[in-house]
């Protein structure tokens, strides 16, 4: 308990030399700098601004009211993540369930690590720190992987490399992004299961994405229930197009289509010729979904 008070004392008197003017740390090399920058700091609530990078957009209030009466008789276990943007003011790069929790509370001060960002950098935190750490839903994920390749320019593979994910792992979660939306509010809400909304993603229509979604939520289908589903109406529609008969795709090709279909977040299809020739087909729904695919292949040159 000893070493425990020792240590909020020094994070208050680090508050105070932040509140001295003459010592407002603006980069890393500023005098005093070592002594605040990734330490613990008791910070005044109302010098905290929300983040606008934060990927999560929906919070539980009954689960924020639990984590507000624990923080009342425990106090805040784990100390939030803030950068400093100016005197006195800084912005949540994670943590804001503890820091809304902790308002609830009462509390006028939380403890926090303080960093020293641009904004590129404070997204890139925010996002791989909140993908890491908290409990987002599977379409929240996919949204804060898109933007970190948008906005902050990376390949899959980069990405990959940076939340410490297999590619295919990534690739599945963007997918998720081409159901239509309200198949994706019934992910994020939880009336179904991500295995539900992949065994979807390769139904171009989003009318029949509906259809199933429909049946699923009628009739509590299981995932593997789904998928046999979406088999039987993938084979009806092949019997309705009846397509002219191709040679048997070969054993080599047969093993890769599925890592081509993660790779390109899209069902790819082959054709051969009876020489063994033959071609790969990437379909695309959109300006967007071909830039997309295009951005891809550019990535892997």
């Amino acid at each position: 308990m000893a070493k425990a008070t020792k240590k909020q004392a020094l994070g208050r008197g680090l508050s105070a030399l932040l509140k001295d003017p003459e010592n407002d740390i603006k980069s890393a090399e500023d005098k005093n700098a070592d002594k605040v920058v990734g330490n613990i700091i008791e910070l005044e609530l109302e010098s905290i601004d929300v983040n606008p990078f934060q990927p999560r957009t929906s919070f539980n209030d009954e689960t924020l009211q639990e984590l507000a009466t624990s923080i009342r008789e425990v106090g805040v276990i784990q100390p939030i993540t803030v950068r400093k943007l100016d005197f006195n003011t800084y912005q949540l790069v994670s943590g804001e369930r503890r820091f809304r929790a902790s308002k609830l509370a009462g509390l006028e001060t939380i403890p926090a690590y303080i960093r020293i960002a641009n904004d590129q950098e404070s997204l890139t935190m925010a996002l791989v720190e909140n993908i890491q750490r908290q409990d987002l839903d599977p379409i929240e994920i996919a949204l804060s992987y898109q933007r970190l390749i948008d906005e902050i320019d990376l390949t899959q593979e980069q990405l990959s490399d940076r939340v410490g994910k297999k590619r295919s792992t990534i690739a599945n979660y963007l997918r998720l992004l081409k159901l239509d939306p309200i198949v994706q509010t019934g992910i994020r809400d939880g009336f179904i299961s991500m295995g539900h909304g992949r065994a979807m993603i390769n139904i171009d229509d989003q009318q029949k994405q509906l259809d199933i979604y429909e049946k699923i939520i009628a009739n509590t289908l299981s995932v593997r229930e789904t998928e046999k589903l979406v088999k039987t109406i993938d084979q009806e529609e092949t019997a309705v197009t009846k397509p002219a008969p191709s040679s048997k795709v070969p054993k080599y090709v047969e093993n890769s289509m599925n890592e081509f279909s993660d790779f390109f977040g899209a069902k790819i299809d082959v054709k051969v010729s009876g020489r063994g020739r033959g071609k790969l087909i990437i379909p695309f729904s959109s300006e967007e979904d071909f830039n997309r695919i295009k951005k891809l292949i550019s990535s892997e040159k």
